[in-house]
Formats: C-alpha cells, structure tokens, sequence
C-alpha cells in the first residue's frame, strides 16, 4: 500500500517525540515528507523543453576577464566565502571517516590542496576569504579533529552541520528511530539541496552577510577542479545574477549527469530521474543536451536568505529507497543544484573541463596522481605534454578499488602521458617507472599473477599472462 498524506498526522507525531532532532530540522523533515505525500511533483512536458541561449549559459569566454589591478582583486575577493560539501565518507573507496581525507597527491589530502588554494589567495591579495565545510553527521566528529592542523594558515575555517533526518520505514511509514533503531544507520542528510537551510540555521548566513560578503562559491569537496574563479564572480557581480551554475560538455563519461534547459521562461536543471521512460535515450545523447552539471555553483547570500525564510526553495525530491539491515527503508532527498529555477536572473556558464575533475574511485586517483598532472601552488593542472584534450579512459578490476590496495598494486604510478585507454583485470601489479601507452589491457586469469616489470614501455599491447611480457 502506498503512503499517503493520511500518514501525516501519525509520522509527525512519531516526529515530535524525536529529542535529537531540532525544531528546524523537524519542521524541514514534516515539510519535505508532505510534499512528497501530496505528489506535488512538477512534471515536465517534453515538448516545452528548450536548449537555453548563450544569454542563460554563457559562454566563459565571453565573460570578461579580471584586471591584473590587485586592488580589484582584493575588492572581489572581499566579498566570497567558499563553501565545500564535507558530508560524504570515503567508504566506496575502503576509507573510513570523511572522503576529504584521502590523499591525493604528494601526500596532500583534498582538504590540505582547498586550504593551501585559499591561504595563497589570502596571502596575495590581502584579504579573508573564509573557508566552510558542510559536514554530515558521519562526517562532524572527524572533520573537526582534522580542522585543528589549520589552526596556524591564513584561512579562516568554519564547520556546521547539514540537518539529520530519520529514514522512514516502507511499509509502516513510521521514522525508523522511533522504532528502536537509535545507532546512526536509523538516520540520513537529505542531500546537499539542505546547504541553503542549514547554512542559515547555522547562524553562518547572518555573519557573513554582517561582514560583507555576497556570495558563497559551493563545491563538492572531491572535485579538484573547482578553484575560485575571479572571472565569474566578476560577471555575476556585474550583472546581478543571483545563482550560477557552472556546466561543461559532455563526453559519454557523462551521460548520465543533469543538465540545464529553458523552460516556460527559466532556467532549470533536468536530471535524469525526472526524465519520461521513452526520452531517456534522447536525454543520454550528447547532440540534443550538450552540457552537464558540475556542481559547481555560486549563489548570492541575501537571496539564500530571503527564499528560506520565504519557504521558497521546493526543489524536486529525490526518493531513495533502501534496504538496510534486512528492512526496506526510504530517504527523501534534494539537490543544490535544483534551486536555480527559484533564484531571479540565475545563469549557467559553459566552462573548460578542467573545472570538473573529480575523484570518484581509485581510476580517477590514478589520472590525478600521474604525470598528466602536475601540482602548482596546491592547484592540480592538467600537462601540456598531452596532446589530446581527453584523458584516457581507466578500468580498474575490484583488486584496485580500495585505495590501500591500489596504492599496493603500484611501486610508483605509471606514465601514462600517451595513454588512451587502460584496461585492467585480475591480480596485476605495476613496477615502477612503467611507462604505459596508446590501448593497454592487462588481464591476469584466476590463480595466476600478473607483474609489470621495472621499467617496462608498454603501447597497444594485450597482456594476458606473464608469457606476454
């Protein structure tokens, strides 16, 4: 049977008996949970859907650069505080505590490359770009700990937290908690659509704004790519666009990604999920939706604040069922990016690829920690020395997937400056100064071991045993 809004009256009572949770967070959950009860979702007619002008995603070429004047920089920058979603734990990567600690390169961790990126800054122009991390409740206790080594950089360091809210159980439709289920799996973070009420709830919104800042930069902090960008908060600045919303073309890597559309007016995100059956194909194909989300965005304070007091931001729900320890379970969620249709004069801007690079799995740790990055001043750069402007494709068989074992695998991280694709399978280990190019498979069959010698140059080859070396 399916929930409906009858359910209300008996899931908020449950609600009201739950002492952890906050009169925010519960009025947050009650009103997400009805709206998803009362199956408001706002459904899109295909034939309404439009590709949006260079006017709603501009071209970043065509935004106009920043003056070497330092004195403008420093006004810029005067009014940014950078904002990174801390709530995801490293477990798909065999790491525990939170995802921002895995090292990535020359023993820097994800958070050591942000605080070095905004402690230059600080150090250059003069001024006090803050730093605020986003953590969950799996992330909070950790982060904190971690955040004491900054104590003596140039960064200002702020942490809140984004809201706990319980799982419902499926066939009850009852907050799992209430139900005896007290440790951390009874509850979930409802997706980083929570950023806007929680930095407010925080008491973080106010201060800034009291200090004069006007506009948060927000990025996950797995994507290396997202760098401040004095060229884009110039423009909005200028053209008093209150939401931006950084988009980049799509390789097939991305088909799945949401992507921007001009709909009856506005502009707005299309994710996959709210995509009919029959359209998927043509939501997959890379002629008719060019560009995808980043999530990198950049948002005006005053607005966050005037439409979460206003209750404004109803961005889509994201159902997401599950099974946890034998019960079926269900999170609603949102997204961040889903906000930009309720933001005046929001934009989108096509930016260079270089601006998405984010560590998804142990493949994408071996791009970052290769030569075809170098790192600069805590920002990872792409190597001139390659000529194509996509990176190789990486497949990585799940003797790689946990980071220990990865880094096991390899004496040091092979070239792979030449590469086009890399396929790997099996137990396969690398020597070192292995240098790897055009389309490499390696394929070790079960009980046997596969090592790559010291040294080796391998290019175009199949490898399917020791004898093949």
């Amino acid at each position: 049977m399916a929930a409906t809004t009858e359910n209300l009256p008996q899931l908020k009572s449950a609600v009201d008996g739950l002492t952890e949770m906050s009169e925010n967070e519960r009025s947050g959950f009650i009103n997400l949970v009805s709206r998803y009860l009362s199956g408001e979702a706002q459904h899109i007619e295909w034939s309404k859907i439009q590709t949006p002008t260079d006017e709603i995603v501009v071209p970043y070429e065509k935004m106009v650069t920043v003056s070497e004047d330092v004195s403008e920089t420093k006004n810029l920058l005067d009014k940014l505080v950078v904002l990174k979603l801390n709530g995801g734990l490293g477990t798909t990567m065999g790491c525990t505590g939170p995802k921002s600690v895995i090292e990535v390169r020359d023993g820097l961790t994800f958070l050591d490359l942000i605080v070095i990126q905004i402690e230059n800054l600080n150090n250059k122009y003069g001024c006090k770009v803050p730093l605020v991390l986003m953590n969950s409740f799996n992330t909070h206790d950790d982060t904190q700990k971690i955040v004491e080594k900054y104590t003596k950089s140039n960064v200002d360091i702020h942490t809140f937290n984004q809201s706990k809210y319980p799982r419902v159980v499926a066939d009850e439709f009852v907050p799992w908690p209430s139900k005896g289920k007290t440790d951390k799996d009874g509850w979930y973070p409802p997706g980083h659509g929570d950023v806007f009420p929680s930095l407010m709830n925080s008491g973080k919104l106010d201060s800034f704004l009291s200090q004069g800042k006007e506009y948060v930069f927000v990025a996950n902090s797995d994507n290396l790519g997202a760098i401040v960008d004095l060229k884009i908060l110039k423009h909005l600045i200028l053209n008093k666009n209150e939401y931006c919303m950084e988009v980049t073309p799509k390789t097939l890597a991305d088909v799945k990604g949401g992507t921007l559309i001009s709909y009856e007016g506005k502009v707005q995100l299309l994710e996959i999920a709210q995509v009919p059956d029959e359209h998927v194909n043509e939501f997959k194909s890379i002629e008719k939706f060019k560009i995808f989300n980043t999530n990198n965005l950049w948002v005006n304070l005053k607005a966050i604040k005037k439409l979460v007091e206003a209750d404004a931001l109803k961005m889509e729900i994201i159902p997401n069922p599950k099974e946890v320890d034998g019960v079926k379970v269900l999170q609603l969620e949102t997204a961040a990016g889903a906000a930009i249709r309720f933001f005046d004069n929001a934009i989108g801007v096509n930016v260079p690829r270089s601006r998405f690079l984010p560590v998804k799995a142990t493949s994408d740790l071996l791009l970052v920690q290769s030569d075809l990055y170098k790192l600069v001043d805590g920002f990872v750069t792409r190597n001139n020395a390659r000529t194509n402007p996509e990176n190789p494709s990486v497949e990585l068989g799940p003797e790689f997937k946990k980071v220990a074992s990865f880094l096991s695998r390899f004496k040091s991280i092979p070239s792979i400056v030449e590469l086009d694709s890399l396929k790997v399978s099996g137990d396969v280990s690398f020597g070192s100064s292995v240098v790897l190019k055009g389309k490499v498979t390696v394929t070790a069959k079960s009980g046997v071991k596969v090592v790559i010698p010291d040294g080796a140059v391998i290019e175009n080859k199949d490898i399917n045993g020791p004898e093949d070396l």
